[in-house]
């Protein structure tokens, strides 16, 4: 359902992008900043909408379909955004590319697997990277509105690569469970589909 608190958490993080993107083309303290408070409270969002989906038992598959999709548009957009704003540059951007090849790979293995009904778990690793990723994005968000002595964007560049480096591993896990499947031996269609198939008029 729509409108259940779950997914009411996860469609604010949605609809919260367009005023982060937007904070970020002030490029003063107070424009970081307010970036930075959004992002903590779409962090808590990405916490609490599977959190109280389990103990409301208001899981649904609108939810599971929109909470990978939220995450992904958030990272993707902060990242451009970082780049834009040059807070990542050089051989920094490194990571962020690598970050956003994941998603779009894992996304599309997620897919396939889940047409055949093969469901992929998070391990512990996938867990520690979301983390590193999470603090890295956040402290490269507010890094430029800190004082120097602090080096926040040092920081952010580091926690960066450490996530690149979990997120190159735990990808590998991910691909390697669809070419398993991907290189076997393939599935019958069902006698509905061959019936539907044979029905079709032929492509032009």
């Amino acid at each position: 359902m729509l409108t259940s608190l779950p997914n009411l958490l996860t469609l604010s993080r949605i609809v919260l992008i367009a005023p982060l993107v937007g904070l970020f083309y002030l490029e003063n303290a107070v424009g970081y900043w307010a970036a930075f408070g959004i992002y903590v409270f779409a962090c808590i969002t990405d916490f609490f909408d599977g959190y109280v989906a389990r103990h409301l038992n208001q899981l649904s598959k609108l939810g599971r379909f929109l909470d990978p999709i939220a995450d992904k548009l958030l990272v993707a957009c902060i990242i451009l955004m970082l780049v834009a704003n040059g807070v990542i540059e050089g051989v920094h951007v490194l990571p962020g590319v690598v970050i956003l090849v994941r998603e779009i790979v894992v996304s599309g293995l997620r897919e396939f697997l889940a047409e055949l009904k093969v469901g992929v778990p998070v391990s512990r690793l996938a867990k520690w990277k979301t983390t590193a990723q999470m603090l890295a994005l956040g402290f490269l968000i507010v890094g430029p509105a800190v004082p120097p002595a602090l080096p926040a964007v040092l920081v952010g560049q580091i926690l960066l690569w450490i996530a690149a480096v979990l997120t190159m591993v735990t990808g590998y896990d991910y691909l390697t469970t669809g070419l398993r499947h991907m290189t076997g031996p393939d599935q019958p269609a069902d006698k509905a589909g061959a019936e539907r198939d044979a029905a079709a008029p032929d492509a032009g």
